[in-house]
């Protein structure tokens, strides 16, 4: 039988965004328990003293059966000891993984490190992006700290924070980060209270659907040229109406992580496989790395139109389209000249 996948979450925002909140009051719900939280050595502050147990190496128990552990080396070492310690029932038996990034962390390094090491991808599967934005300090923050801007534009789930200490008045800040991230829903937090099924979904749920949640950022997104903000990342989605062969597919994400990885944020997409029209192909990246395709069962929508977002630094719409469309007229050829 095959070994159930655990969600890994990405928990990331800004110093002072209220992430350590935030966790704080998810670790005290019933539907959180069982859950590993890994923190980097350089957090801005410990969990709350009142939810430690006792501590044992680098892995402190948790008051409600959670774990906590700081990376002390290589976040893949981390986590290869955690399920160690899982398999040999040293700890918790853990379902879900949360790792809380420092405030000026980059989260990319972390997707590549769950995206990348073959071993864990046999017992993880990347679950939800989620950043944390201060709603009183935010849009000046956005202002003057690109990694900010950064850890908003590969969210899948983002936070509006402190809230109760606001007047209302957040409306030019969810502007900014819908110009940012369009296809993230944005929460809000109050006092830290949040439910953690919306933040970061139920640990239970199908890996290969729960991780995409196709219906919520397949929605057109223009390109982002706001002038108040980082003008070298755009988000942007590029369609395509006729079915798309697979090798052109294949040659397309070879082509974009060769030429372009450090600079692709992150891709999503769903595309219409010719050789597969009922069973539409999403298509999963960041930076250099890409997930094989997942399949699924059936469209989600009468839209069969191949959808694929991007959020990326310094990367045009044209050339994205150029290169896909010399790709497959390419690929036609060369197909055409062999029947």
């Amino acid at each position: 039988m095959a070994t159930e996948l655990i969600p890994v979450s990405v928990l990331t925002g800004f110093l002072g965004s209220g992430k350590t909140t935030i966790l704080s009051h998810l670790l005290r719900q019933p539907e959180f328990s069982r859950t590993a939280i890994v923190i980097n050595e350089f957090g801005e502050v410990a969990l709350d003293h009142e939810l430690i147990e006792t501590s044992e190496d680098s892995v402190i128990a948790l008051t409600t059966g959670c774990l906590c552990c700081k990376v002390r080396t290589d976040l893949t070492e981390t986590l290869h000891d955690l399920l160690r310690r899982r398999d040999q029932g040293a700890c918790t038996q853990f379902n879900r993984i949360v790792i809380e990034t420092s405030g000026l962390a980059d989260p990319a390094p972390i997707l590549h490190a769950l995206m990348t090491d073959t071993a864990l991808a046999r017992r993880l599967v990347l679950g939800r992006v989620v950043t944390t934005v201060d709603a009183v300090a935010g849009e000046v923050t956005l202002e003057r700290e690109a990694i900010s801007r950064k850890q908003v534009a590969v969210a899948d789930r983002i936070v509006l924070s402190k809230l109760d200490l606001t007047t209302g008045g957040e409306a030019s800040l969810r502007s900014c980060l819908t110009a940012l991230n369009p296809g993230a829903p944005t929460l809000c937090a109050v006092y830290g209270r949040i439910e953690s099924d919306n933040l970061f979904g139920a640990a239970s749920h199908d890996p290969k659907t729960r991780v995409f949640e196709v219906s919520s950022w397949l929605a057109a997104t223009p390109e982002h040229t706001h002038s108040d903000h980082d003008t070298e990342i755009k988000s942007f989605t590029v369609v395509r109406a006729e079915p798309i062969q697979a090798v052109a597919l294949t040659l397309f994400l070879e082509a974009l992580a060769e030429h372009c990885g450090a600079d692709l944020l992150r891709l999503k997409g769903i595309v219409n496989v010719a050789e597969s029209p009922q069973r539409p192909a999403v298509i999963h990246g960041v930076q250099h790395v890409f997930h094989a395709p997942t399949w699924l069962s059936h469209w989600p929508s009468d839209d069969r139109t191949s959808r694929i977002v991007f959020i990326a630094r310094s990367l045009s719409r044209q050339w994205v389209e150029v290169l896909l469309d010399a790709i497959a007229a390419e690929v036609a050829d060369v197909s055409a000249g062999n029947r």
